[in-house]
């Protein structure tokens, strides 16, 4: 027995990149077949592609065992990333200066459904 309009989701929590470069590629799989979005991913040239991959069969099999959903069924509908803490570093510089590193982390989450 399969349930239609299901929604079903995954998130990656505290992952080191940019928000803001993570949704560039988010903005290219929202509203793909699972299967159009992960060959998409599979041959941009993006470190985030990665992990979204990652993030999107994690999705892609609680659909298979929580829910019974066959994957070539699924459509992205939700896909997004929100900003996590930043890390604070300091880099040295001359003179006895101080330079602030920011390095940012986000929260992916991918929402998909049936068709």
């Amino acid at each position: 027995m399969t349930i239609t309009n299901k929604e079903i989701q995954a998130v990656g929590k505290y992952l080191r990149l940019s928000p803001n470069k993570v949704r560039r590629v988010l903005n290219q799989v929202r509203g793909k077949t699972y299967q159009e979005a992960l060959l998409i991913l599979e041959f941009m040239p993006y470190k985030a592609c990665k992990m979204i991959k990652n993030i999107l069969e994690s999705a892609g099999a609680n659909a298979l065992n929580n829910h019974g959903l066959e994957k070539n069924s699924l459509v992205i509908k939700n896909a997004f990333a929100n900003e996590g803490p930043t890390l604070k570093r300091f880099q040295p510089r001359a003179q006895g200066r101080a330079f602030p590193i920011h390095k940012p982390t986000c929260h992916i989450t991918i929402t998909v459904t049936s068709i």
